[in-house]
Protein backbone atom coordinates (compact mmCIF):
# COMPACT_ATOMS: atom_id res chain seq x y z
CA UNK A 1 0.00 0.00 0.00
CA UNK A 2 1.42 3.66 -0.92
CA UNK A 3 2.81 5.64 1.91
CA UNK A 4 0.08 8.39 2.15
CA UNK A 5 2.57 10.83 3.02
CA UNK A 6 4.53 10.13 -0.59
CA UNK A 7 3.33 11.08 -3.99
CA UNK A 8 3.29 8.47 -6.86
CA UNK A 9 3.85 9.35 -10.58
CA UNK A 10 2.34 7.41 -13.09
CA UNK A 11 3.10 7.19 -16.73
CA UNK A 12 0.79 7.74 -18.88
CA UNK A 13 0.43 6.77 -22.68
CA UNK A 14 -2.31 8.08 -24.56
CA UNK A 15 -1.72 6.57 -27.63
CA UNK A 16 -1.78 7.77 -31.15
CA UNK A 17 -4.95 9.50 -31.60
CA UNK A 18 -8.49 8.26 -30.76
CA UNK A 19 -9.08 9.24 -27.45
CA UNK A 20 -10.94 5.55 -26.91
CA UNK A 21 -7.36 4.12 -26.92
CA UNK A 22 -6.75 5.22 -23.55
CA UNK A 23 -6.57 2.44 -20.97
CA UNK A 24 -9.13 2.20 -18.34
CA UNK A 25 -6.48 1.80 -15.66
CA UNK A 26 -5.05 5.40 -17.26
CA UNK A 27 -8.35 7.08 -17.17
CA UNK A 28 -8.60 6.13 -13.13
CA UNK A 29 -5.52 7.80 -12.99
CA UNK A 30 -6.13 10.66 -14.74
CA UNK A 31 -9.09 11.48 -12.77
CA UNK A 32 -7.28 11.25 -9.43
CA UNK A 33 -4.61 13.00 -10.14
CA UNK A 34 -3.38 16.46 -8.05
CA UNK A 35 -1.38 17.56 -11.35
CA UNK A 36 -0.90 16.29 -14.93
CA UNK A 37 2.00 17.22 -16.81
CA UNK A 38 1.36 17.16 -20.60
CA UNK A 39 4.46 17.81 -23.48
CA UNK A 40 4.87 20.04 -26.00
CA UNK A 41 6.64 20.19 -28.46
CA UNK A 42 8.99 23.64 -28.74
CA UNK A 43 7.72 25.57 -31.08
CA UNK A 44 4.38 23.74 -31.37
CA UNK A 45 0.87 25.62 -30.46
CA UNK A 46 -0.70 22.89 -29.05
CA UNK A 47 -0.06 19.83 -27.15
CA UNK A 48 -1.16 16.61 -29.14
CA UNK A 49 -1.06 14.52 -26.26
CA UNK A 50 -4.43 16.59 -24.98
CA UNK A 51 -5.59 16.42 -28.49
CA UNK A 52 -5.58 12.77 -28.00
CA UNK A 53 -7.93 13.24 -25.02
CA UNK A 54 -10.63 15.09 -26.37
CA UNK A 55 -14.32 14.15 -25.33
CA UNK A 56 -12.40 12.92 -21.88
CA UNK A 57 -13.93 13.60 -18.51
CA UNK A 58 -11.37 14.80 -16.21
CA UNK A 59 -10.51 18.08 -14.03
CA UNK A 60 -8.58 20.30 -16.66
CA UNK A 61 -7.71 22.73 -14.03
CA UNK A 62 -4.76 20.00 -13.05
CA UNK A 63 -3.00 20.53 -16.13
CA UNK A 64 0.57 21.83 -16.21
CA UNK A 65 1.83 22.12 -19.64
CA UNK A 66 5.61 21.45 -19.82
CA UNK A 67 7.35 22.16 -23.10
CA UNK A 68 9.95 18.91 -24.52
CA UNK A 69 13.42 19.83 -25.14
CA UNK A 70 14.79 17.33 -27.69
CA UNK A 71 18.65 19.03 -28.60
CA UNK A 72 20.74 17.00 -30.25
CA UNK A 73 23.20 18.40 -27.79
CA UNK A 74 23.20 15.70 -24.82
CA UNK A 75 24.21 17.94 -21.83
CA UNK A 76 21.48 20.66 -22.98
CA UNK A 77 18.89 17.52 -22.80
CA UNK A 78 20.05 16.37 -19.68
CA UNK A 79 20.31 19.41 -17.87
CA UNK A 80 16.74 20.26 -19.28
CA UNK A 81 15.21 17.09 -17.89
CA UNK A 82 17.51 17.43 -14.54
CA UNK A 83 15.50 20.60 -13.54
CA UNK A 84 12.16 19.11 -14.47
CA UNK A 85 12.75 15.71 -12.11
CA UNK A 86 14.11 18.41 -9.60
CA UNK A 87 10.47 20.23 -10.13
CA UNK A 88 8.73 16.64 -9.91
CA UNK A 89 10.60 15.01 -6.99
CA UNK A 90 9.96 17.83 -5.30
CA UNK A 91 6.50 17.35 -5.18
CA UNK A 92 6.11 13.28 -5.50
CA UNK A 93 7.78 14.33 -1.28
CA UNK A 94 5.06 16.78 -0.84
CA UNK A 95 2.41 13.66 -1.56
CA UNK A 96 1.03 15.24 -4.63
CA UNK A 97 -0.11 12.35 -7.21
CA UNK A 98 1.15 13.43 -10.34
CA UNK A 99 0.25 12.13 -13.86
CA UNK A 100 2.77 12.93 -17.06
CA UNK A 101 0.96 12.17 -20.18
CA UNK A 102 2.60 11.19 -23.53
CA UNK A 103 2.16 10.20 -27.06
CA UNK A 104 1.78 6.46 -28.03
CA UNK A 105 3.04 4.28 -25.06
CA UNK A 106 5.02 5.97 -21.88
CA UNK A 107 8.17 4.18 -22.74
CA UNK A 108 8.32 3.68 -26.37
CA UNK A 109 10.47 6.56 -27.58
CA UNK A 110 9.09 8.76 -25.16
CA UNK A 111 10.13 12.19 -23.44
CA UNK A 112 8.88 9.71 -20.52
CA UNK A 113 11.78 7.70 -20.52
CA UNK A 114 13.97 11.01 -19.70
CA UNK A 115 11.10 12.06 -17.28
CA UNK A 116 11.09 8.88 -15.38
CA UNK A 117 15.18 8.73 -15.21
CA UNK A 118 15.79 11.97 -13.83
CA UNK A 119 13.42 11.32 -11.27
CA UNK A 120 14.94 8.61 -10.31
CA UNK A 121 18.28 9.64 -10.11
CA UNK A 122 16.81 12.76 -7.87
CA UNK A 123 14.48 10.09 -5.15
CA UNK A 124 14.83 6.94 -6.01
CA UNK A 125 12.29 5.50 -3.14
CA UNK A 126 9.83 7.16 -5.21
CA UNK A 127 6.90 5.70 -6.00
CA UNK A 128 6.57 5.49 -9.92
CA UNK A 129 3.60 3.45 -11.82
CA UNK A 130 4.10 3.36 -15.66
CA UNK A 131 1.09 2.21 -17.71
CA UNK A 132 1.45 0.91 -21.11
CA UNK A 133 -0.10 2.93 -23.83
CA UNK A 134 -1.09 1.87 -27.75
CA UNK A 135 2.04 2.43 -30.14
CA UNK A 136 1.47 4.03 -33.13
CA UNK A 137 2.27 1.17 -35.29
CA UNK A 138 0.02 -1.14 -33.45
CA UNK A 139 -2.74 1.08 -34.47
CA UNK A 140 -1.53 1.89 -37.71
CA UNK A 141 -1.33 -2.17 -38.01
CA UNK A 142 -5.06 -2.42 -37.04
CA UNK A 143 -6.22 0.36 -39.36
CA UNK A 144 -5.04 -0.96 -42.48
CA UNK A 145 -5.15 -4.66 -41.54
CA UNK A 146 -1.58 -4.93 -41.83
CA UNK A 147 -0.49 -7.89 -39.91
CA UNK A 148 2.91 -6.94 -38.05
CA UNK A 149 4.28 -10.45 -37.65
CA UNK A 150 3.02 -13.64 -38.62
CA UNK A 151 4.44 -17.54 -37.73
CA UNK A 152 8.46 -16.60 -36.96
CA UNK A 153 8.55 -13.38 -39.49
CA UNK A 154 11.41 -11.26 -37.85
CA UNK A 155 10.07 -7.71 -37.62
CA UNK A 156 12.63 -4.38 -36.41
CA UNK A 157 11.07 -1.34 -35.25
CA UNK A 158 13.61 1.43 -35.56
CA UNK A 159 14.09 5.28 -36.10
CA UNK A 160 14.48 6.02 -39.65
CA UNK A 161 18.59 5.61 -40.56
CA UNK A 162 19.66 8.81 -42.14
CA UNK A 163 20.68 7.34 -45.33
CA UNK A 164 19.06 5.09 -48.40
CA UNK A 165 22.20 2.08 -47.86
CA UNK A 166 21.32 2.12 -44.26
CA UNK A 167 17.62 1.21 -44.23
CA UNK A 168 18.32 -1.51 -47.48
CA UNK A 169 20.24 -3.29 -45.56
CA UNK A 170 18.07 -3.45 -43.05
CA UNK A 171 14.96 -4.08 -45.19
CA UNK A 172 16.70 -6.93 -47.00
CA UNK A 173 17.84 -8.76 -43.34
CA UNK A 174 13.94 -8.37 -41.73
CA UNK A 175 10.73 -9.55 -43.04
CA UNK A 176 9.17 -6.77 -41.53
CA UNK A 177 10.14 -3.22 -40.70
CA UNK A 178 8.25 -0.86 -38.82
CA UNK A 179 9.63 2.65 -39.78
CA UNK A 180 9.46 5.76 -36.80
CA UNK A 181 10.42 9.14 -37.02
CA UNK A 182 10.73 9.75 -40.65
CA UNK A 183 9.84 13.13 -40.95
CA UNK A 184 11.27 14.58 -44.20
CA UNK A 185 13.25 11.77 -44.91
CA UNK A 186 9.88 10.13 -46.51
CA UNK A 187 10.90 11.53 -50.29
CA UNK A 188 13.71 9.13 -50.21
CA UNK A 189 12.38 6.66 -48.57
CA UNK A 190 9.47 6.33 -50.89
CA UNK A 191 11.91 5.97 -53.89
CA UNK A 192 13.89 3.77 -52.16
CA UNK A 193 10.88 1.01 -51.64
CA UNK A 194 9.86 2.25 -55.20
CA UNK A 195 13.20 0.94 -56.29
CA UNK A 196 13.09 -1.86 -54.48
CA UNK A 197 9.80 -2.94 -55.72
CA UNK A 198 7.98 -3.49 -52.62
CA UNK A 199 6.24 -0.42 -52.26
CA UNK A 200 2.63 -1.87 -52.83
CA UNK A 201 3.23 -4.38 -50.08
CA UNK A 202 3.88 -1.44 -47.53
CA UNK A 203 1.80 0.79 -45.54
CA UNK A 204 1.62 4.20 -44.12
CA UNK A 205 -0.26 6.42 -41.69
CA UNK A 206 0.02 9.70 -40.00
CA UNK A 207 -1.83 11.40 -37.58
CA UNK A 208 -4.16 8.72 -36.37
CA UNK A 209 -7.42 9.65 -35.48
CA UNK A 210 -6.80 13.15 -35.86
CA UNK A 211 -7.24 16.03 -37.89
CA UNK A 212 -5.21 15.27 -41.24
CA UNK A 213 -5.35 11.64 -41.09
CA UNK A 214 -3.36 10.00 -43.62
CA UNK A 215 -3.85 5.87 -44.10
CA UNK A 216 -2.56 4.18 -47.27
CA UNK A 217 -1.79 0.35 -47.65
CA UNK A 218 -0.36 0.95 -51.33
CA UNK A 219 2.62 3.21 -50.96
CA UNK A 220 3.32 3.13 -55.06
CA UNK A 221 1.64 6.18 -55.83
CA UNK A 222 1.80 8.01 -52.62
CA UNK A 223 2.57 11.31 -52.91
CA UNK A 224 5.16 12.14 -50.37
CA UNK A 225 4.37 16.16 -49.96
CA UNK A 226 0.95 15.40 -48.92
CA UNK A 227 2.01 13.09 -46.63
CA UNK A 228 5.09 14.24 -44.80
CA UNK A 229 4.72 15.56 -41.28
CA UNK A 230 4.47 14.77 -37.54
CA UNK A 231 2.99 11.45 -35.98
CA UNK A 232 3.62 9.44 -39.16
CA UNK A 233 4.97 5.59 -39.05
CA UNK A 234 5.67 3.36 -42.11
CA UNK A 235 5.14 -0.53 -41.94
CA UNK A 236 7.64 -2.19 -44.58
CA UNK A 237 7.32 -5.77 -45.81
CA UNK A 238 9.38 -7.18 -48.69
CA UNK A 239 6.96 -9.69 -50.04
CA UNK A 240 2.58 -9.70 -50.17
CA UNK A 241 1.41 -11.33 -47.39
CA UNK A 242 -0.73 -13.49 -49.71
CA UNK A 243 2.72 -14.89 -51.07
CA UNK A 244 4.35 -15.84 -48.11
CA UNK A 245 1.47 -17.50 -45.74
CA UNK A 246 -1.53 -19.05 -48.64
CA UNK A 247 -3.47 -21.66 -46.52
CA UNK A 248 -2.44 -25.26 -47.21
CA UNK A 249 -4.85 -27.02 -50.15
CA UNK A 250 -6.86 -28.73 -47.73
CA UNK A 251 -8.54 -26.06 -46.36
CA UNK A 252 -9.15 -24.11 -49.77
CA UNK A 253 -12.44 -23.78 -49.78
CA UNK A 254 -13.84 -24.84 -46.63
CA UNK A 255 -16.36 -23.00 -44.64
Amino acid sequence: MTDPKTGRLTGIGVGPGPAGYLPLAALAALRSADLIYIPRARGADLSVALQCLEGVEFDRSRLREIEFNMDPDRQVLQEHYAQLGQQLAAQLRAGQRLVYLTIGDALTYSTYGYVLAAVRDLYPQCDCVTLPGITSYAAAAAALEWPLGVGKERTLILPCPEDAATLRTEIESHDIVVLMKVGARLPWVLDLLREMDIARHCGFARRIGLEGEVLASDLSTLDAAEASGYLAVLLIRKTAQAQRHRPPASLKGSA
